[in-house]
């Protein structure tokens, strides 16, 4: 037993060797920095440079501008009076706007607390004692009882140093907290010069813009961590005063554009030290080219503002303009309103969450369900007329068209055609005046097919919120017929772009994208988009080269001739809806307006780039002439002249 007791001493000694000796020899350096890191104070800076973001050819649409800040941060056992003595050291070196009443009113209640105390009455203070009275109902009371006349003992040098107070103490405790932007060289330099405790220079990193406006609210905005997103950011290692995206391509690439901060160490006098230093996000490079959004941005508003001349174009405020390439990404997007006379409101956001009514442009998938569920005798011709179904007005083409078959049905946008395809999709053959009963089945049919065109579907756009447009919600047989000629649910024109492309791409529907690579600040790829594809319908190459050629016809010999020059063999369709228009603000839609779209690609054979024009209420039912406004032609034929002439 002696024995054994013997070894155990031994081997407790060696162990005990061994760790003083990994202690003090092997890993000093690694137990020393675990001392320290658990007995300093550690601080980040303000913030850093975030990741530029930049069109395909490498200008910057988004940068950041350094901007001077004189910022304050607690440090450890910091009193009450220290910092009201910090506050008057700041407010005789910077200029800050004096404070209001009620910040001053605050100041008072810490500056002189042993008066502010004294405002209270021993009655006041027993019902305190008793409950009476709340805390918050004695600082009211001292609150309304600082008068004027006790303010007037502050000049304007304390009305500075209560502002300044009031800043140094706003927010979360441990917050870096913003005294001064943008302040001056000789107050950056003099606040360094002070060396105040708890106070440093920093910059501080704000976006600019050199475009203006142009893609701005696609770009994004930053901001402060909100109330309802600490939890979430707190878990990723934010902190709370961190400035992050706050919407759009700011918010969606947040991981990526965000940099690293600089890291000091906090002296026992307060300075810092760095630490470890951070480094600027990584750069996000668009798929937009800025010079093509420029150049349909300039037509864009020359046209809006033509149109504006024209009769009957009360309600029409602005057009849309998106280009893509066939498989999704997005070379640019214009969205305009006319504010007033040359003055313009940038919508481009809206591209994803704004909805229409639109019209025949969808017929090219409304054909591809009913090649898909064998409805068409491909071919055969029958005459246009109208159809006239039990207790429901007739419904047309918009004009008498003579005798169509499945292609010149698209090229000359016969209705006729379409209602026809429905009714016999329902099971029934059209008469007049026929009675006729429908389902949810048939409208989700009609409404599969749409989706997997893009149409009442999401995109897969590489932005937060996308909305899928507006779904019509009552079923009747004269909705059916309305909904296969795009004149029941609403899309956004975002649905428009994906749905040409998915017609040029023989039904795979890849989504859309607006980010095309990411690299870090020494020109390292971290991320490179991949075309992703959500669906391909399937339906015969046959029926889908009929499609295009009825769309080919369109452009080409029918209604949409004008549109886009024939010698760039453009595929496209036209739509003309009816929507009602709020004139009158109230949320309610109250007068008829007449919307027109355009969705095309070309060349025919190697498809290059998509476009889709939307221009909405460029007309009404309402004026003294029955004048019609080809705003959305004028501004297509432009468009595509300059798109496919330059690029």
């Amino acid at each position: 037993m002696r024995k054994f007791y013997k070894i155990i001493m031994i081997a407790f000694i060696v162990m005990t060797i061994y760790t003083l000796y990994n202690l003090m020899f092997i890993n000093h350096n690694n137990y020393t920095k675990i001392y320290e890191d658990k007995n300093n104070t550690y601080v980040s800076s303000l913030s850093t440079p975030r990741g530029r973001i930049l069109d395909i050819n490498g200008n910057i649409l988004v940068d950041n501008i350094g901007v001077k800040t004189i910022v304050y941060r607690k440090i450890n056992n910091v009193s009450i009076e220290d910092e009201i003595d910090i506050a008057y050291k700041l407010s005789e070196i910077i200029d800050v706007k004096l404070s209001d009443d009620l910040t001053l009113k605050k100041f008072f209640l810490i500056k002189y607390k042993e008066e502010a105390d004294n405002l209270i009455t021993r009655e006041e203070y027993d019902l305190y004692d008793r409950r009476k009275l709340s805390s918050n109902d004695l600082y009211l009371l001292k609150m309304d009882r600082i008068d004027d006349d006790k303010l007037s003992r502050f000049k304007d040098l304390d009305k500075k140093a209560a502002q300044i107070y009031s800043l140094m103490n706003n927010g979360y405790y441990y917050d870096a907290k913003i005294i001064k932007k943008n302040c001056s060289d000789i107050e950056y330099a003099s606040v360094l010069e002070a060396n105040i405790k708890g106070v440093t220079n920093e910059m501080n990193f704000d976006r600019i813009y050199p475009y203006g406006n142009t893609l701005k609210t696609i770009l994004g905005s930053i901001g402060k961590i909100s109330e309802e997103e600490k939890d979430e950011y707190l878990e990723k290692g934010y902190s709370l005063n961190d400035i992050v995206g706050k919407s759009y391509l700011e918010k969606e690439y947040e991981e990526y554009l965000k940099g690293k901060k600089d890291k000091y160490i906090v002296n026992k006098d307060g300075t810092l030290t760095l630490v470890e230093e951070g480094t600027r996000g990584n750069d996000l490079v668009l798929s937009i080219d800025i010079n093509m959004q420029l150049g349909l941005e300039t037509i864009l508003k020359e046209e809006i503002i033509n149109g504006k001349k024209l009769p009957n174009t009360e309600y029409y405020k602005g057009s849309y303009i998106i280009v893509s390439d066939i498989f999704g990404s997005l070379k640019a997007i214009s969205g305009l309103s006319l504010i007033n006379k040359d003055v313009f409101e940038y919508n481009e956001a809206d591209f994803i969450n704004s909805s229409f009514t639109v019209g025949s442009v969808v017929k090219g998938a409304s054909m591809a369900m009913a090649y898909n569920n064998n409805l068409v005798d491909v071919g055969k011709k029958v005459k246009d007329s109208c159809v006239k179904l039990y207790k429901v007005p007739e419904k047309c083409s918009y004009k008498s068209l003579g005798y169509i078959d499945d292609i010149t049905a698209l090229k000359t946008s016969s209705n006729y055609y379409q209602f026809l395809l429905a009714i016999k999709l329902a099971g029934y053959k059209y008469s007049y005046n026929m009675k006729m009963n429908v389902t949810e089945k048939e409208f989700n049919i009609y409404r599969d097919t749409f989706k997997s065109f893009g149409l009442g579907n999401k995109t897969g756009i590489d932005l937060p919120s996308e909305s899928t447009g507006l779904k019509g919600k009552n079923i009747a047989p004269d909705l059916l017929l309305n909904l296969a000629i795009g004149q029941y649910d609403n899309y956004t024109p975002a649905e428009l772009v994906q749905y040409i492309n998915t017609i040029a791409n023989n039904g795979i529907r890849y989504n859309l994208s607006l980010m095309d690579h990411i690299v870090d600040s020494c020109g390292n790829i971290k991320l490179k988009n991949e075309k992703k594809v959500l669906s391909t319908y399937n339906l015969d190459e046959f029926y889908f080269n009929r499609i295009k050629e009825g769309l080919f016809q369109v452009v080409n010999y029918g209604t949409g001739v004008g549109y886009t020059d024939t010698s760039f063999s453009p595929v496209g369709k036209t739509g003309t809806s009816e929507s009602l228009y709020d004139s009158n603000h109230d949320g309610k839609g109250d007068k008829n307006t007449i919307t027109n779209t355009y969705a095309m690609y070309a060349p025919f054979d190697n498809p290059k780039y998509s476009m889709v024009v939307i221009s909405p209420n460029v007309s009404h039912y309402n004026g003294k002439t029955d004048y019609f406004a080809y705003i959305n032609r004028f501004i297509s034929k432009r468009a595509s002249d300059y798109i496919f002439s330059n690029y």
